[in-house]
């Protein structure tokens, strides 16, 4: 078949039934349409240059430093301060007050009276007030060990130990990057028109990569000496994530709808190629052996978590021994092979599919222009009962079961008031039950489908049952936007939210989920990501591999 937009060559699409399940979204790897290999593209194939106009660090690192760069004919500089930080105020939670280093991301070059605005505000975050030149705000902690270890290590004139780089990754550590009109910031709408940061996330992931590039100046600074090049290339920047980012999936789900469609257009591209060129055939043997490198450093404490990755280090010399040279020099040999892979783990499943797409640039590149949408769910009021049950029969089946039983609501959403953020609760043992937020998805539309009458409009099944007004809204969407909804009871005794996390991350580019429970993770992103001055490589950084 042929993809109707790009008129590509394209298998069918594998089925939203199957990818939309939380178990194997929960196994997404970053590949080459995160948005961070996106950015980082479009600034190689611009020849952007990063500037360093202002740097006033006193010996200790404290101060403030500004870092332009120009992207798609205009100019963003990033605004850091370095800020005295005792011990007992450090900490990682959204609700912190201080932080080691606080950053705005800032829409042209800033004045001095600017400069002195943003130094005096930007380390307050959420209490200071900020105007519309402000793209986006940050803050981020040091990895006190690994700083300290490597300044240490810079001043006595040798470089930091490998094995500490390797194992920690980053630097420093983001506790938020905020965009879109957050605190009083610039709206989206100022620069979703703008080449460049007109992807999803685009200006947050400029930010993350310059602040990656702070950091290394920074540590060389009260090091006083220059880092390993192959060491500096591998420490990223950390983040911890929790419940605050899972409902973003559930409540923006055409944008979730295009995220998936692009990556599984990609990998249908390429499923539908005859035959591979030799140049390609020896860049999937060179990904299968990074691959497998990338495994055998990733270790995790989550038991879960550490399970899954040594089935895939079992699993993974299988996948590498399917790729004979006659499998790969016959026809169709990507599909071929992920037909072959259906009988391994979600996770190996998925980083084939990632490693499989690697390759082939030319082919889905274009995909990234439909990853950002203004498309919103619409309500059809003309609808006839007997369609809309017909809609839940072919796609909400799954959705309906008895949620009156305590395995079906074991779990309800909620926004704590003191932590300023989505939580989890146990219904059945905890308080809070009515306070719940509305992601229950599965059991509303369980509740719509109850209620429906097959002669009846849904303009008047609405004005008798107007509770069921989203439900119908999201059943009715997902007729043609299949990727829209993940499917599952999203409060069920089963529903592990680090699978949403990790399905939103791997479309930012991060790699090495390191899970602390089901429901939060720390990560690493721009790890092995070019530097400031090797934008001229700018994409071959897929699951970073430690090379010092």
């Amino acid at each position: 078949m042929l993809d109707d937009r790009h008129d590509v060559p394209a298998n069918a699409l594998r089925p939203a039934a199957r990818v939309m399940r939380l178990r194997r979204m929960g196994a997404s790897f970053p590949t080459r349409l995160s948005f961070l290999r996106t950015l980082l593209r479009r600034l190689s194939r611009e020849g952007a240059q990063v500037s360093r106009p202002v740097w006033q660090m006193d010996a200790a690192g404290f101060g403030h430093a500004v870092y332009s760069v120009g992207l798609g004919g205009h100019t963003y500089s990033l605004v850091a301060v370095s800020t005295d930080l005792p011990p007992d105020q450090r900490t990682d939670r959204v609700i912190a007050t201080a932080w080691d280093t606080a950053y705005v991301l800032y829409d042209g070059v800033p004045t001095e009276a600017e400069v002195a605005r943003i130094v005096a505000t930007a380390p307050r975050q959420e209490a200071a007030r900020f105007t519309d030149r402000d793209l986006v705000l940050s803050r981020a902690n040091k990895s006190v060990r690994l700083f300290s270890h490597v300044v240490e290590a810079l001043k006595a004139g040798r470089q930091p130990d490998a094995d500490l780089v390797r194992d920690t990754g980053y630097l420093m550590r983001t506790t938020a990057v905020y965009g879109n009109g957050k605190f009083g910031i610039a709206d989206r709408s100022r620069i979703a028109d703008r080449l460049g940061l007109d992807g999803p996330f685009m200006a947050e992931m400029l930010t993350v990569w310059l602040i990656r590039g702070f950091t290394h100046d920074l540590v060389e600074h009260v090091g006083g000496a220059t880092l390993d090049i192959g060491l500096k290339r591998h420490l990223g920047i950390g983040n911890s994530t929790g419940l605050g980012m899972a409902p973003f999936l559930v409540s923006h789900p055409m944008l979730l709808n295009a995220w998936i469609t692009a990556r599984e257009t990609a990998l249908a591209r390429v499923r539908a190629v005859e035959f591979l060129t030799s140049a390609q055939i020896e860049d999937l043997y060179r990904l299968t052996m990074r691959a497998a490198q990338h495994l055998a450093e990733w270790n995790v404490v989550d038991c879960i978590g550490q399970s899954r990755i040594d089935r895939m280090r079992q699993e993974w010399p299988q996948v590498a021994a399917l790729m004979t040279p006659e499998v790969m020099a016959g026809a169709f040999p990507a599909d071929r092979l992920m037909r072959v892979a259906e009988t391994f783990s979600a996770d190996t499943q998925e980083c084939l599919a990632a490693l499989l797409i690697e390759p082939f640039g030319e082919l889905v590149d274009d995909l990234v222009d439909d990853m950002a949408t203004d498309r919103r769910a619409r309500l059809d009021p003309s609808m006839l009962g007997t369609d809309l049950a017909a809609l839940i029969d072919q796609e909400w089946a799954w959705a309906i079961c008895d949620y009156e039983a305590p395995a079906a609501c074991h779990q309800f959403w909620y926004v704590s008031q003191s932590k300023a953020e989505p939580r989890l609760g146990l219904r059945h043992s905890e308080p809070g039950g009515e306070l719940e937020s509305p992601l229950d998805i599965a059991r509303q539309v369980c509740r719509l489908a109850a209620d429906i009458r097959a002669d009846e409009k849904v303009a008047d099944l609405l004005a008798r049952c107007p509770e069921h007004r989203t439900a119908v809204r999201r059943v009715q969407a997902l007729a043609t936007a299949p990727y829209a909804e993940i499917r599952d009871n999203l409060i069920g005794e089963d529903c592990l939210p680090i699978d949403m996390l990790r399905c939103k991350l791997s479309f930012f580019g991060a790699a090495k989920f390191d899970p602390k429970s089901d429901r939060w993770t720390r990560i690493t992103l721009c790890q092995g990501a070019p530097l400031a001055d090797e934008l001229d490589h700018a994409d071959d950084w897929w699951l970073p591999t430690f090379a010092p």
